[in-house]
């Protein structure tokens, strides 16, 4: 079997984010599907940093990712700012479009976990008619408790997936896969917020424009206030990494 190639990353205050482009990065996930090894990869952005930074818990969960990916514009602005670009932000919305092209080619079964009933049936129907050759083998609403993890994780190992993306909201997601990886077996599992919304049609995506500017944060807050608080976590982290500037990379 071949051996995966390491991945160059920028420490952002201790946490390894992935330098790679979106291309080569795909690629890197095309090996994973093939080793048949539980990959988690995991979409940094500032609030998460932030999070792990003030919650050991967390960091032992970031630092247990397999990949982590610049998702957020203030990941690569740190990155840039410390000397160590990354090559492009990889959002994972982007990612997973991306993954579901190669997927058509391979046949790769996909199991879809989190949101609501509704929105997981259409963002399913959504993924079948826009990638015929990707196989939906299982969906599952997000609404379940510890008691019903075992369950879960049964209907995900018998599914044999090749992808497994999870929206429960990044508090709940990442450390959900980290806890039971080993056990769900999935070679690419990845944890991808309200991105069922945007491809059930639920919500919209950032117009282009707020993309091109790097602004989708402040289009998100301004369609939802109510994620205000979060939201208090990117200028907290924008003045650490000023403060720190040549220490960014350097810091845990």
């Amino acid at each position: 079997m071949k051996q995966q190639q390491t991945v160059p990353t920028v420490p952002i205050f201790g946490i390894p984010v992935s330098r790679l482009n979106m291309q080569q990065t795909v690629a890197w996930l095309t090996e994973a599907v093939d080793s048949g090894r539980p990959h988690q990869i995991i979409t940094a952005n500032p609030i998460m940093v932030m999070k792990a930074l003030e919650e050991p818990a967390y960091m032992k969960v970031m630092l247990g990712g397999e990949l982590l990916v610049p998702d957020g514009t203030g990941v690569v602005w740190a990155a840039n700012v410390a000397g160590m670009p990354v090559a492009e932000r990889v959002p994972g919305f982007d990612l997973m479009h991306e993954l579901f092209k190669v997927g058509e080619t391979r046949g790769w079964k996909v199991y879809l976990l989190g949101s609501t009933l509704e929105v997981i049936q259409a963002t399913a129907a959504r993924i079948k008619e826009l990638y015929p050759g990707i196989v939906i083998c299982g969906i599952r609403d997000g609404f379940f408790g510890p008691d019903q993890d075992d369950e879960v994780i049964e209907a995900i190992r018998e599914a044999k997936a090749d992808l497994l993306f999870v929206a429960r909201g990044a508090d709940t997601q990442e450390p959900w896969i980290a806890r039971h990886k080993e056990r769900l077996g999935v070679p690419v599992m990845m944890g991808v917020g309200g991105s069922f919304d945007v491809i059930s049609g639920k919500t919209k995506r950032a117009p282009v424009a707020f993309q091109k500017l790097r602004l989708e944060w402040f289009y998100r807050l301004l369609k939802e206030p109510s994620r205000y608080k979060r939201m208090l976590a990117l200028p907290k982290f924008a003045v650490k990494v000023l403060r720190a500037r040549e220490n960014v990379t350097k810091m845990g």
